[in-house]
């Protein structure tokens, strides 16, 4: 099998040419029945005009949906069948139509079209600042030949004419320009200029007024920028060619010095030695006799040699600049600066053994707890602040006071709340008489005594007040020791 492929191969030929194809001459492999009830167009601006959108919307547009269909015939150029033939003939008299603002060359399809086929779009033109001695038939269909072959025109002496235009019909060519205005001599008169404008037509270029591009893609335009980029890059050249000599040949320093040294610096745009070191150098050299004159010259050279190896030196040495400023301060103009060295320092009046988190901690619960707690121990200040800031901020956020691991869920950490008893059992009723007798109650919403048989708290005398049974019996408030102590 590939021995055969390669004699195949082998014997084929570059210079071999594939014969046409002879399409058969039968009624099933020609459409001109269907054709003749068609529309051929082709968009002007195809970057701006999309092919399948204009085959949805034209339909619709012309108001005849459902009785006509489109096909895409190449990038450019599309074909509509119609259903009817007077639908055809509505399309065709609306004159010149648009897609997407700009315009479309459509005409009816012909079996063999001319070379000029769908190169012409029928436009109504107004002419308007007509001289008042030439409101003629002839002038005005030659004012019209000025835009286009004049087709039809509209005039009617006889008839009074509101508007300040004359209405033409012409077939324009799509490549020519839109004329906006001409300038007509008149025999023994001054020039005219006439005005022309174009009904249904949108878009166009209004550097070229064409309707096949857009301003930006212009050829004048591209052709202008071209013209003033190559103007700006010839006024570029000449600027280096006649860039200013600093040494001429009756300079002292010529042949010594080059221009690429005296020259402008490309970085820093000054002179990489100033004016005042080189007249140091031209009296140093004109001072000198004929013995010592090439010794001086090779000084010269040599010292500016060495001078250019140095940074520093050419800038204070060649350029008479001051030197840079060399700091050791590592935080200069970076503002406000958090510093752990300087709050860690000893201050006079401390003991050294006080620790940092110690002080704040203390600062920080200096605010909730008053001056009779401030005796405590470090430990308690410690279980403090870390109450005090669990409290104050979420369980996941690090604190100063804190000494156990946050929770990962994001709960707070339940805080201890010194729960105080009700002002009835701080402060017990006293004892009244109403209350020692039989079947008399005392109604503590009302706050009066009420007689019947309504039920009634269990409570006890002790001394002179009434205590209930439920605080009977004392009880020890956390962390505050024994009441009775």
């Amino acid at each position: 099998m590939s021995a055969a492929m390669d004699r195949a191969l082998m014997a084929l030929s570059l210079e071999e040419e594939d014969k046409p194809f002879d399409m058969p001459d039968l009624p099933g492999f020609c459409s001109n029945e269907k054709n003749k009830l068609s529309l051929v167009g082709r968009m002007l601006n195809p970057e701006c005009q999309k092919m399948s959108t204009l085959i949805w919307r034209m339909p619709g547009k012309w108001s005849k949906e459902g009785k006509c269909r489109g096909v895409a015939l190449s990038q450019e150029r599309f074909q509509f069948f119609f259903d009817h033939e007077h639908d055809l003939l509505d399309v065709l008299e609306k004159g010149v139509h648009t897609f997407n603002e700009w315009a479309l060359a459509i005409e009816r399809w012909v079996e063999e079209p001319p070379d000029d086929y769908l190169q012409f779009i029928s436009l109504w033109v107004r002419i308007s600042n007509i001289p008042i001695n030439y409101y003629t038939k002839e002038a005005i269909m030659a004012l019209g030949d000025l835009v286009g072959e004049v087709k039809e025109f509209i005039f009617d002496p006889t008839k009074p004419q509101t508007q300040p235009y004359q209405r033409v019909l012409v077939k324009f060519n799509v490549a020519n320009s839109l004329k906006m205005s001409r300038v007509i001599n008149i025999k023994g008169a001054k020039p005219v200029t006439i005005h022309y404008n174009y009904e249904k037509i949108q878009k166009r270029c209004f550097t070229c007024f064409r309707l096949n591009h857009e301003q930006s893609r212009c050829p004048l335009v591209v052709k202008r920028r071209k013209d003033e980029a190559f103007a700006r890059r010839q006024a570029i050249s000449k600027e280096l060619e006649l860039k200013k000599v600093v040494l001429h040949e009756d300079d002292p320093l010529y042949g010594i010095l080059t221009e690429d040294q005296v020259g402008t610096g490309a970085v820093t745009g000054k002179p990489k030695i100033v004016k005042e070191v080189l007249d140091e150098m031209r009296q140093y050299l004109m001072l000198a006799t004929d013995e010592d004159r090439i010794i001086r010259e090779e000084r010269v050279r040599s010292s500016v040699a060495a001078v250019e190896q140095d940074p520093m030196l050419q800038r204070t040495v060649l350029r008479l600049e001051a030197p840079p400023v060399i700091s050791q301060d590592f935080n200069k103009g970076k503002g406000v600066v958090y510093s752990y060295e300087e709050l860690q320092k000893p201050k006079e009046g401390k003991l050294q053994s006080e620790k940092f988190m110690a002080s704040a901690i203390r600062a920080g619960s200096a605010g909730q707890w008053n001056a009779g707690n401030m005796d405590r121990t470090l430990s308690d200040e410690v279980y403090v602040g870390y109450n005090f800031m669990a409290t104050t901020e979420g369980s996941t956020v690090f604190s100063t006071g804190s000494l156990e691991p946050c929770a990962s869920a994001g709960t707070k950490k339940k805080v201890y709340q010194r729960r105080r008893p009700p002002k009835s059992r701080r402060k017990p009723r006293p004892l009244l008489l109403a209350d020692k007798t039989e079947g008399v109650m005392w109604d503590k919403a009302a706050d009066k005594s009420v007689v019947g048989s309504k039920k009634r708290k269990a409570e006890t005398e002790v001394g002179e007040l009434l205590v209930s049974a439920k605080s009977k019996t004392p009880k020890v408030i956390p962390r505050e020791g024994s009441p009775n102590a």
